[in-house]
């Protein structure tokens, strides 16, 4: 039985996930991209999972760079998410110009001080094969870094992604 893209999106958009902006310095400018194929794989030593369509750019700088940053982003931050997922947008740098931002110490990449966790990550594997990861490579990273907003107390609520679009939990 063959199950068609649109019916796999559409089945698919009835899981909730977490959203973040996932960073990367070039050698000539910062670029990012919304992601939300991203999960915890192992807390000791800590290592993330991510996916990413094997054609972008945002690839190519990875496997160039070796490291990369992930921004979680909050319910408040929407704005930033539709941002990073625009096609033909311009650099991280210029998309950030309005949020405090600064760069990461290990990953040089530029992270969001307003994200309620930041990693910086570092590649140990890269998979991609049509047969096991489709149209997007994946990744596995150790954590080198972890960070976030310095507001007390615990963490507002996360931003989603579910049918379709972005949602703060009610």
């Amino acid at each position: 039985m063959s199950i068609g893209a649109g019916a796999f999106t559409e089945a698919m958009s009835c899981f909730a996930t977490g959203v973040a902006v996932v960073t990367v310095r070039d050698d000539r400018d910062d670029i990012g991209s919304t992601a939300t194929s991203l999960t915890s794989v192992s807390a000791d030593p800590p290592i993330v999972m991510l996916a990413v369509v094997e054609s972008s750019y945002l690839t190519e700088v990875i496997d160039r760079q070796g490291r990369f940053a992930v921004n979680v982003l909050g319910a408040g931050q929407k704005a930033i998410a539709g941002r990073f997922a625009a096609e033909g947008r311009p650099s991280a740098r210029l998309l950030l110009a309005r949020e405090a931002h600064h760069r990461g110490d290990h990953s040089g990449a530029l992270l969001l001080d307003a994200a309620p966790a930041v990693l910086e990550c570092a590649v140990l594997r890269r998979m991609a094969d049509p047969e096991s990861t489709g149209d997007h490579v994946v990744y596995f990273a150790s954590v080198e870094a972890v960070g976030g907003a310095d507001a007390p107390g615990p963490p507002g609520p996360p931003l989603l992604r579910y049918g379709g679009r972005y949602r703060s939990p009610q």
